[in-house]
């Protein structure tokens, strides 16, 4: 392997380590946990994520350029050792045997694959768009690959939006994909603002959920999260993605499209839990409020979660006890999260077995179309 190539895995590796919580367990332990035995359900994982050696590549010049518009994506790298995590970027980039192995190793029969953070929203619109759509074709290409075990969302760059409303048609229609993942803020922007609404009028118009995932906080807010370092997954991550969610119930979208579907990972980011405070809140905060309904209205109408790191219990019971048992989907977090002992733990979940097959198979199946 020459130096180019090199430095080039080393840097990349560097950039997907930025985003992981916990460090690789289960088979990487040495197989020491036994792979979980079939189920009568399936188990579907809802938020896997991948990258693309190009995208990789862009990544690395955006850096080198230091732009000021994007600091907390500076500053996830500069805090790094880049020889911290270079298992990462392998995995992201492998849509084949590796990750197949890896699968059966856990027990998951399907992963619903996505453009891991901050995908292309970290780009001008021209290159952030031409990125989307050149890593959509290369999703395709593997679900098509292995239609059983895979399923994708396609990437869009908000930065246009009628090109990224564009993307979305062809994603669903022609590339066969079953939704849309946007790496939550574009650049301090957010969807709530109308200038984006081509974006959920398309989604709608197709039935293509919106998963939005974290990436570090947007530039006003991401001062005390790097000087107190809460950026990543502990924190920061988890409060980008609640404020999204709710400025966007805040700002009518799902009046305005009541057919939208969004999806949200990490038991919710603290959503369900501080529910019952935000809807107290809701009218005194926000009198004039264009949403018509309290926010718990339009999470149990339109959004979905997924438990993707939080491999626990309590959190998915109360999940399903506040949201409804048809808004909660299984997830793992490959390759930033990966344990078997997780999977294990839950298929032993304390619940029906009607529940649990919602809970891993059915409403995957019913919100991303995969049956």
């Amino acid at each position: 392997m020459d130096a180019g190539r090199r430095q080039f895995f080393r840097v990349a590796a560097a950039g997907a380590a930025a985003l992981a919580a916990r460090p690789v367990r289960g088979v990487q332990r040495g197989g020491e946990t036994p792979a979980p035995a079939p189920a009568a359900y399936k188990r579907i994982a809802a938020e896997e994520a991948w990258g693309t050696a190009e995208l990789f590549a862009e990544w690395k010049r955006v850096l080198d350029a230091n732009p000021p518009d994007e600091p907390g994506f500076a500053a996830l790298w500069r805090n790094l050792d880049p020889a911290g995590g270079g298992g990462f970027t392998p995995r992201l980039m492998d849509l084949g045997a590796g990750r197949l192995d890896a699968m059966d190793a856990a027990g998951i029969d399907m992963q619903v694959l996505m453009l891991t953070a901050p995908g292309v929203q970290v780009f001008d619109a021209d290159r952030g768009t031409a990125l989307a759509a050149d890593s959509n074709d290369q999703l395709a290409d593997a679900c098509r690959r292995y239609p059983d075990r895979f399923a994708g969302l396609a990437a869009v760059a908000p930065q246009d939006p009628g090109r990224a409303a564009a993307e979305i048609e062809r994603g669903r229609n022609t590339l066969g994909l079953k939704g849309v993942i946007v790496n939550s803020h574009t650049k301090g922007e957010y969807l709530a603002d109308t200038k984006f609404w081509e974006i959920f009028e398309a989604a709608e118009a197709l039935d293509a959920p919106i998963y939005i995932h974290p990436r570090s906080p947007s530039p006003d807010m991401l001062g005390p999260f790097v000087d107190y370092d809460l950026l990543r997954g502990d924190l920061g991550f988890g409060v980008e993605v609640a404020f999204h969610t709710q400025a966007i119930i805040n700002a009518g979208v799902f009046d305005r499209f009541p057919d939208l579907k969004l999806v949200i990972g990490h038991g919710g980011e603290g959503i369900p839990y501080n529910l019952y405070r935000i809807d107290r809140t809701h009218p005194v905060r926000r009198p004039d409020d264009r949403a018509a309904n309290p926010p718990s209205y339009y999470m149990r109408r339109n959004v979905y979660i997924t438990n993707s790191g939080v491999a626990w219990a309590p959190m998915v019971e109360f999940a399903q006890r506040v949201l409804g048992v048809d808004r909660v989907l299984y997830a793992m977090d490959y390759p930033y999260q990966y344990d078997v002992e997780e999977v294990h733990a839950m298929d032993a979940l304390p619940i029906s077995y009607e529940d649990k097959k919602k809970f891993f198979q059915t409403n995957a199946e019913t919100v991303f179309h995969l049956v």
